[in-house]
């Protein structure tokens, strides 16, 4: 097992992150204090737990009035589904899911937002009830616990976690929700005071950190984590007895170590995002129960109500006990003796179902798992030889020996830690900031910014798109619809690695020179080498746009006079010329402006801003 460094702050700090899970949500935290060794710990104690636990329900609920009435272990207590509905309150739950990119789509799978309540809403209510748990959970479980909270909550650095599909935009919504929280006051303290990082990256940290992953990446090899839904299904917890079984998003990463000795590692695939997780085993079982029961017109079994109870409990035992034996029936008891329908499979209060009808429901998620790390074993740079099965999902003997005999012929054998999995997001993003594992990053997408070339009538590419020429205020022809890569897809970045593209623009007056906008888009598509935005067009989606303060420059350009033209339109002008500086090898984006001022370079902070 690792050795973590002392920290190397100059001041105290408190450190949290928030594992806000589809299902089910954790977290831990450290308190740093310079030149001591960090440690980790968890939140094990939440309002309504009869017994600690590491996790709670990733659920809320709404008044008429919109406010909110119960949150987490209070929201599944016994009872509280008659309150709710005796009294008109709505649930909120898999709202995490309504962030997801647009590419990832399972709207029939999904449960609707409450109305007049965005998906940054409830996040924000949800974040705010976590931020309190942190703090009562500090206040009585330190000594002096309410003086170390109150001297280190305006000190707190936050680390916010996320599926390995999530980019810039959903970063921003969950930032977004944080202020609205109260975790920062405003956008520019949330860009000092919270951290993002992937699922995946968080579990390669727990495996490393607890020196799970150590024979695994000898001589160099590769490792892909598989992390199945670090949450739990939602209806298997219970305030006496919680059970970890998955959750909503499939996440895979492979890594492979770059040093022993400082015992950093670097992203050797594409990560991968899919919405194919234990929630949806549930899900395929429930539009089944539907399809069986539905069509029995006037039976009481055909009652939404008697539907979703039934799929309750399949959710609740049933899917926890299936092992795989296709040949022995299951039974979802569900009603009492006097329950009996022949022609449903009916009998004594209990719903049978072949082994291999049950298999069906998992099919989907297996299938995807396999086929996933086939896929990144073939993408990776390195070769790959194992696999590490986290997250709840991995706690299914089935699950977990359906993948160790798909991948055996690839020469890939399957592991799963041991231990508490449930804390693996939540304990490996503290990690993440302590001991930053994680040095070099793949690029997603190939990223770049649309442009203008200088128009040249002899370039045959010029020529088709003549229709594109216009004349800027220098009287010069420009050929506008150009792509101008900034960083190609695939390609391995470090942390400290900078991407410049050198910009500029003319104006007729400085006043319309104070501000800059350059938009940053990524080209999804298959061609290697985009240059033209025409084509494979449907595959350009804008990332964001990188805003800065030029008031200064401004002040530095001088007035210039066209070289082309007719002499009595011959207007001065501005030319304003700076360079964009991207960091894409953070887990987050960041960018900066730089020009040359008196023969030396000045840079100055640029806003990455995403629309919704």
């Amino acid at each position: 097992m690792p050795t973590r460094k002392p920290y190397n702050g100059s001041q105290r700090k408190l450190l949290i992150a928030f594992d806000v899970g589809t299902t089910f949500s954790g977290i831990s935290y450290s308190v740093l204090d310079p030149g001591a060794i960090p440690e980790i710990f968890g939140v094990t104690r939440f309002p309504a737990q009869q017994v600690g636990d590491s996790k709670i329900p990733t659920v809320v609920y709404y008044d008429r009035k919109g406010e909110v009435r119960a949150v987490g272990a209070e929201a599944v207590q016994e009872g509280i589904d008659e309150i709710a509905e005796d009294e008109g309150w709505v649930k909120a739950e898999w709202f995490k899911l309504h962030l997801r990119p647009k590419d990832l789509n399972m709207e029939g799978a999904i449960p609707p937002l409450p109305t007049n309540k965005t998906a940054i809403d409830i996040f924000a209510d949800f974040l705010r009830y976590l931020h309190t748990c942190t703090k009562i959970y500090i206040e009585d479980s330190h000594a002096a616990g309410q003086d170390l909270w109150s001297s280190l909550e305006n000190q707190t650095h936050y680390v916010l976690t996320h599926p390995n599909g999530w980019l810039g935009l959903q970063q921003s919504q969950m930032k977004q929700a944080a202020i609205k929280a109260g975790l920062v006051s405003n956008a520019y303290e949330a860009d000092s005071r919270i951290s993002f990082l992937t699922e995946g990256e968080a579990s390669l940290n727990y495996c490393v950190c607890n020196g799970i992953s150590t024979e695994a990446f000898k001589d160099g090899r590769g490792v892909i984590v598989v992390d199945a839904g670090s949450d739990q299904s939602l209806h298997t917890y219970s305030v006496l007895t919680p059970k970890h079984l998955g959750g909503g998003t499939v996440d895979l990463s492979a890594y492979a170590q770059v040093s022993a000795l400082h015992n950093t590692y670097e992203e050797i695939a594409i990560p991968q995002c899919y919405l194919k997780g234990s929630v949806f085993v549930t899900h395929f079982a429930h539009k089944f129960f539907e399809g069986k029961l539905k069509f029995l017109r006037g039976s009481r079994y055909s009652d939404p109500q008697q539907i979703k109870l039934i799929t309750k409990v399949f959710d609740t035992a049933t899917k926890l006990a299936f092992r795989g034996r296709i040949e022995d029936p299951m039974f979802i008891r569900f009603g009492s003796l006097a329950d009996n329908d022949e022609k449903l499979n009916i009998r004594r209060g209990q719903l049978k179902l072949s082994g291999s009808t049950v298999g069906e429901f998992f099919e989907p998620s297996i299938r995807c798992m396999l086929e996933a790390v086939r896929s990144q074993k073939q993408a990776a740079t390195k070769s790959i030889h194992s696999v590490f099965l986290v997250g709840g999902f991995s706690r299914n003997d089935w699950v977990f020996q359906r993948l160790k005999d798909g991948l055996q012929p690839l020469g890939i054998s399957v592991s799963r830690p041991d231990g508490h999995v449930s804390k693996a997001v939540a304990n490996g993003a503290i990690s993440f900031y302590l001991d930053h594992y994680v040095n070099s990053r793949i690029a997603r997408y190939t990223y770049g910014n649309p442009c203008s070339y200088i128009f040249n009538p002899n370039n045959p590419e010029h020529q088709v798109r003549s229709g594109q020429v216009y004349v800027s205020a220098s009287k010069k022809r420009y050929i506008k619809g150009a792509f101008d890569i900034i960083l190609a897809r695939g390609t391995q970045v470090s942390e400290t690695t900078e991407f410049r593209r050198s910009y500029w623009y003319t104006k007729t007056s400085r006043e319309e020179m104070t501000y800059v906008k350059n938009e940053v888009l990524c080209y999804r598509g298959t061609v290697k080498d985009p240059r033209w935005m025409d084509v494979d067009k449907d595959n350009y989606v804008k990332l964001c746009t990188i805003e800065a303060d030029t008031t200064r420059l401004s002040q530095l350009v001088q007035p210039q006079k066209p070289t082309t033209g007719k002499r009595k339109n011959k207007r001065l002008f501005f030319e304003l010329n700076y360079d964009i500086i991207l960091s894409f090898g953070l887990t987050e984006l960041k960018a900066q402006i730089a020009w040359t001022e008196n023969g030396q370079e000045v840079r100055s902070p640029a806003r990455v801003i995403y629309d919704a």
